[in-house]
């Protein structure tokens, strides 16, 4: 489905406390190990047909960064052809919710995008290793989940980003990374270009059921599948809280997605 014919429902997540929690996470995850340090000197989605955050209708902001190399536009829309679904699931790794995730995804022979922070892949590089070898890809979340970088200098969003893979990098092995998600969908033109000079593609969503607020599982199930004829990419998250609604709805989803006639896919990349 192109983006002329739905609606997005990015949404900005500022709850209270949650740029400071994901601070303090990332603070102590890059006190642990050396292998993990940053380098030194590194540097809600509109309408259809509208702009938004971080989306203009073309290749614009700072002209010194360095060229793309992928697609700078936010991507939605499945690689697969026919009536595709594409998970996507932020905030972690999680060693609580992580494996549940993934054993869902086993069991029901589905496929997913983890958005994954620098400090959740520095601090469980197992999972992210496990991430990799089923199947499933991997996307940059930036290193503080701040969703208010669309307000910060170039030079902070760079810093994000790049921190970010660098340690996800190192944790999955180099392991390709082939999409950006701004935190809270704090795109911006910048962060876009950075993101597509080094093979990123900027990852947005079609459905957005607000697990993350924790509505229950039976308002998560249903916002999905009323929302799914929105688009294909379909945000949850595995992380960043209590995410037992998500994990349940999750479980409840990927039967449903397969007797809907879905196929499992992923967004486009490059």
């Amino acid at each position: 489905m192109s983006n002329s014919q739905h609606t997005d429902t990015t949404s900005r997540r500022r709850g209270p406390g949650r740029a400071g929690w994901w601070s303090a996470a990332a603070a102590l995850a890059l006190t642990g190990a050396a292998a993990f340090a940053l380098l030194p000197g590194s540097a809600s989605v509109p309408a259809a047909g509208a702009t938004g955050p971080g989306e203009t209708g073309g290749d614009t902001g700072d002209q010194a960064l360095a060229r793309p190399v992928v697609d700078v536009a936010i991507v939605r829309e499945s690689e697969d052809p026919g009536k595709t679904v594409n998970i996507t699931l932020d905030d972690g790794p999680d060693p609580r919710w992580t494996p549940r995730a993934l054993d869902l995804l086993r069991t029901h022979r589905a496929r997913a995008v983890f958005c994954v922070t620098g400090p959740g892949a520095a601090a469980h590089p197992g999972l992210v290793q496990r991430i990799v070898a089923e199947g499933h890809r991997l996307c940059d979340h930036t290193v503080s989940h701040d969703t208010t970088m669309d307000s910060k200098p170039v030079a902070y969003q760079e810093k994000e980003i790049l921190d970010a893979k660098r340690m996800i990098d190192t944790a999955s092995g180099g392991a390709p990374l082939p999409y950006y998600r701004a935190p809270g969908g704090a795109f911006t033109p910048d962060s876009r270009r950075i993101a597509a000079a080094h093979g990123m593609r900027s990852l947005g969503w079609n459905v957005d059921p607000g697990d993350y607020e924790q509505p229950g599982t039976n308002r998560i199930v249903r916002a999905v599948q009323q929302q799914i004829t929105r688009g294909p990419t379909v945000l949850l998250h595995d992380g960043g809280g209590h995410r037992a609604q998500s994990i349940e709805a999750l479980e409840r989803l990927l039967p449903w997605f397969t007797e809907q006639g879905y196929a499992f896919s992923f967004p486009q990349a490059g």
